[in-house]
């Protein structure tokens, strides 16, 4: 096989190539380095390929901390230097932006980073009663397959939960339903760790028992999940402290519920939180939008600058919440919140909200294009006429700026493109939050102006 030198990383963390007109995608590669592949996928103008011998190896590349990374699918870049990563995210971005927007940002804002390891204060966790082997693997799905990776440790949760991975395993193979649990979500919060068993059939009374001892013995807290995600209830102990998480720079406390979304990196969420607002600079007086609100996580500090904000969501329960939230941080007399399904979002509907100074978006990787297309019409349902001294005719205002949270740098591009060459803005500034260490993830944060 020729070898072949890596030019980048891809969106999924493959080294990518150019060999004979093709692009080549190579698992295990990295930028700098020359390799030999194997392919395993090959398509007239690209080829996926697993890396084969390292003749040239990159200035970046480092040992895995894990002893299962390459079994367990749930990273896919510990092999690449912390910091090269993050670079590596920051091309990802720039390049969708150039490629498919065709906008570049006036200024690259400075990565978002930090703790590497431990970090994961959710996740979901797959559970299978492999009967060859007599025993529970609790854990994350190998890679390209759906058998759960066969770990007693993950490096990327917080060592406390890490080391519960074996005795889950265990716990859960001594109960009677032990072939009818799906998966344990963690979710956890300032003072209690939760754990939703996803349990397909009810619990005889020696499983409640033995849950409860697990629950004494490592303090945590188990919620049971009988079917979809809005039936996990607390089943012991009940008396444990209240899921939340805290923005202290904004004095904000946010209860939630273990199966609503909340960032799984809990103190890169507070320095995003605060880049999102040194961005939008919300003012006192001002009428802002806070589109895909969530639980109230952008919606709450921009109150708090006195602004009066209103958030949209398409989760009845979310709107709820974010409600709640509002009113246990003295906030409701700034907020309104409204269910919505921002993916639905037509000009009528955007006419009747009124007009907003500025908007922030965060929206789930499908991105916003719906909401994007209607907010530069020439009478945009976010535009008021203004009247200037000496003009007969007023000018639309529509929203001064717009920031815009993104989990997948694709969509983020696609609907820059639509901002800036047909609804006026530019793209003053955007860059990258590393909010999943380790993993290809590519989260960032945009800012677009008038």
């Amino acid at each position: 096989m020729t070898p072949v030198t890596i030019e980048s990383l891809d969106q999924e963390g493959r080294g990518v190539a150019h060999f004979e007109g093709k692009v080549i995608f190579i698992e295990g590669a990295l930028p700098g380095e020359v390799v030999t592949y194997n392919s395993y996928r090959k398509k007239p103008s690209f080829e996926f390929a697993q890396v084969g011998q390292i003749l040239k190896q990159g200035a970046g590349r480092v040992t895995p901390q894990c002893p299962y990374f390459g079994l367990c699918g749930g990273c896919s870049m510990q092999h690449l230097d912390a910091r090269a990563q993050v670079a590596a995210k920051q091309r990802i971005l720039e390049d969708n932006l150039k490629h498919i927007a065709k906008v570049a940002p006036e200024m690259i804002l400075p990565a978002i980073h930090g703790e590497a390891w431990g970090y994961r204060q959710r996740a979901r966790l797959s559970v299978r009663h492999v009967f060859k082997k007599n025993k529970v693997l609790v854990g994350f799905h190998e890679r390209k397959s759906r058998y759960v990776a066969d770990m007693g440790s993950c490096e990327i949760l917080p060592p406390r939960i890490s080391a519960l991975l074996l005795p889950l395993g265990e716990l859960i193979a001594r109960l009677s339903i032990s072939d009818r649990v799906a998966q344990v979500e963690v979710s956890l919060g300032e003072a209690v760790d939760v754990l939703v068993l996803r349990n397909l059939a009810a619990l005889a009374e020696p499983d409640e028992s033995l849950l409860k001892a697990f629950a004494d013995r490592h303090r945590i807290q188990f919620y049971l999940q009988p079917k979809g995600p809005d039936t996990a209830y607390p089943f012991y102990p009940l008396d444990a402290a209240q899921l939340n998480y805290t923005l202290p720079e904004f004095d904000l406390t946010l209860p939630f519920h273990p199966t609503e979304f909340t960032q799984v990196n809990a103190l890169m969420n507070r320095v995003l939180v605060r880049r999102a607002m040194q961005l939008l600079d919300p003012q006192a007086g001002e009428r802002i939008a806070d589109f895909f609100c969530g639980l109230g996580n952008f919606t709450l500090p921009i109150a708090r600058s006195g602004a009066s904000v209103v958030g949209y969501e398409d989760s009845g329960a979310l709107v709820k919440r974010a409600a709640d939230n509002a009113a246990r941080n003295n906030l409701s007399a700034n907020t309104n919140f409204l269910e919505k399904n921002l993916f639905a979002a037509t000009h009528e509907w955007l006419t009747k909200q009124g007009h907003f100074d500025k908007i922030l978006i965060d929206p789930p990787r499908d991105g916003a294009l719906e909401l994007v297309k209607s907010l530069g019409n020439t009478d945009s349902p976010l535009s008021r006429k203004r009247e200037r001294v000496g003009e007969r005719e007023g000018r639309e205002e529509t929203p001064s700026r717009i920031v815009y949270i993104s989990c997948n740098p694709a969509t983020l591009a696609r609907d820059a493109g639509v901002l800036v060459h047909t609804q006026g803005y530019h793209l003053s500034a955007a860059g990258v939050v590393n909010m999943f260490p380790h993993t290809a993830h590519v989260e960032s944060v945009a800012l677009f102006e008038r």
